[in-house]
């Protein structure tokens, strides 16, 4: 069966019942899907898995689940495609100062003791950044932190996510109104442009501060050592099986800084420990702070 873009009237959609799929079709959908995100879908979210290959199966003509995987398994075209899909399956409802507490935590306990015995530029990463609004709330956060202080110190924002499209997004930097509600007045006022009624702009010198690259955490044993001050990693590590995420974060910790400050979500992993980090105490927060190398360890 080929497989071809669909140019005409897709109004009818939402009237289509969906394609139905046999439990052997889900574990190998499931099956696929963790092998290359590490994402793992539960038999509870099948219908979410049902409407989002059908929506696309649709755009490309396509009548069965085995056709469209096949395709997928077709070379660059297939490759091309999974990124397309990859948007489709990953969540990317956020909104700027989600977690008002852990953004509390670094500018209001980890940056004054950290900065007093740091003088390099801070260089924060923020993992599984979805649509941006993550780490321009952290730019906010640190831009103000730096002028109100009076601190000459340049920052720099590396934002990472396994979609393209949402990338893209975050690059534009244009959102709707309803996801700035949280934004400070006064950061509000000094870092988004309002472009009409529903729509706002990050503003480009903020923007500029923001580093956007396409990363997958699956590729973490193999990523470049660079040592960060701050890694934020908040709502990711839920999509993943419990030894998946111990992994992901000892691989984490190896790219944090000495004093350096891992921030996850509150609930996000429970009795993991390292002996490289230490858990940071701050009201409604789940984070660890980077020590140094245990003794007899260092290299």
């Amino acid at each position: 069966m080929a497989i071809s873009q669909n140019n005409g009237d897709n109004r009818s959609w939402h009237l289509t019942p969906l394609v139905a799929m046999n439990d052997d079709q889900f574990g190998q959908w499931v099956e696929l899907l963790e092998k290359r995100t590490g994402i793992c879908l539960p038999p509870e979210r099948k219908s979410f898995l049902l409407t989002s290959l059908s929506a696309r199966m649709r755009e490309l003509k396509c009548q069965d689940y085995e056709t469209y995987y096949q395709y997928l398994m077709s070379g660059k075209k297939g490759d091309m495609e999974w990124e397309v899909l990859v948007d489709r399956l990953t969540v990317h409802e956020t909104r700027f100062f989600r977690d008002e507490f852990s953004l509390r935590l670094i500018s209001d306990s980890f940056l004054p003791k950290y900065l007093a015995t740091n003088d390099d530029a801070l260089r924060i990463w923020s993992v599984g950044c979805a649509t941006g609004e993550e780490p321009y709330s952290l730019a906010m956060l640190l831009d103000d932190y730096v002028e109100r202080e009076g601190l000459d110190r340049n920052f720099l924002i590396t934002a990472t996510d396994i979609s393209l499209g949402s990338l893209a997004k975050a690059l534009r930097g244009q959102y709707r109104n309803n996801r700035a509600t949280n934004v400070p007045a006064e950061f509000a006022e000094r870092y988004i442009n309002r472009l009409d009624a529903d729509i706002l702009e990050v503003k480009p010198e903020l923007r500029q501060k923001v580093s956007f690259a396409q990363f997958n955490v699956m590729k973490l044993a193999h990523a470049r050592p660079e040592q960060m001050d701050i890694i934020y990693c908040q709502n990711l590590l839920i999509y993943f099986k419990r030894e998946r995420r111990i992994a992901i974060l000892e691989h984490l910790v190896k790219h944090l800084r000495p004093g350096g400050l891992l921030v996850l979500g509150a609930g996000e992993i429970i009795n993991w420990s390292n002996p490289l980090i230490e858990t940071v105490n701050f009201p409604s927060t789940l984070a660890f702070r980077r020590i140094n190398e245990p003794a007899g360890e260092q290299s």
